[in-house]
């Protein structure tokens, strides 16, 4: 059985994530999507949301192409994690040359630990090439339209977490009154 680990934060996942999970599970009998705790990057939706996101995302797409394809949060060295999960490949997307960098410094160090297990690049279709997980955030956040990068339930729950945001933000910051009429403190952004 041929396995492919395709690693990521997803938060939250994009079309381009889509396009990469949907071509890369054509090429195994397994595709293991390894949602990543990161805490470095702060993720917007917990490990829990991103991984219910991907699991819906991916549902009806393992159906059509008739590849088992499951969600496997983990925290460990991306090497470990393909251990773990029996992977005798890890998927990489691709967006830009500004990414291939970084990535081919990431497969050096795997291989150094395991030349068992190929890294697999997969450039996303040119329509999905500039999507980044933080630009959609951004963009959402100033009120643009993210029609085109997401699908429309990661587009609505992305909405509703960031109204979510925006309300604990604006009661903290004193533009909504504390219920005994004064502000606990004020946050004054930069």
């Amino acid at each position: 059985m041929r396995i492919a680990l395709y690693p990521g934060t997803f938060d939250p996942i994009t079309l381009g994530h889509v396009d990469i999970i949907r071509r890369a599970a054509m090429l195994v009998d397994r595709l293991v999507i390894g949602v990543a705790i990161n805490r470095d990057k702060n993720p917007l939706f917990s490990l829990e949301e991103r991984v219910d996101m991907l699991e819906r995302e991916c549902a009806a797409l393992s159906k059509d192409i008739g590849t088992e394809i499951e969600a496997h949060p983990f925290e460990n060295l991306l090497i470990d994690c393909a251990h773990d999960v029996g992977a005798q490949v890890i998927v990489r997307g691709l967006r830009a040359v500004a990414d291939f960098e970084y990535e081919f410094q990431m497969v050096g160090m795997n291989r150094s630990m395991d030349s068992s297990i190929e890294t697999v690049f997969l450039m996303a279709e040119a329509k999905h090439q500039a999507i980044a997980s933080k630009l959609v955030k951004e963009i959402a956040r100033m009120d643009g339209d993210i029609t085109r990068f997401v699908t429309p339930r990661v587009k609505e729950r992305l909405l509703k977490k960031l109204k979510k945001k925006l309300k604990v933000f604006s009661y903290l910051s004193g533009s909504i009154q504390h219920p005994v009429g004064k502000t606990p403190f004020i946050i004054i952004p930069c």
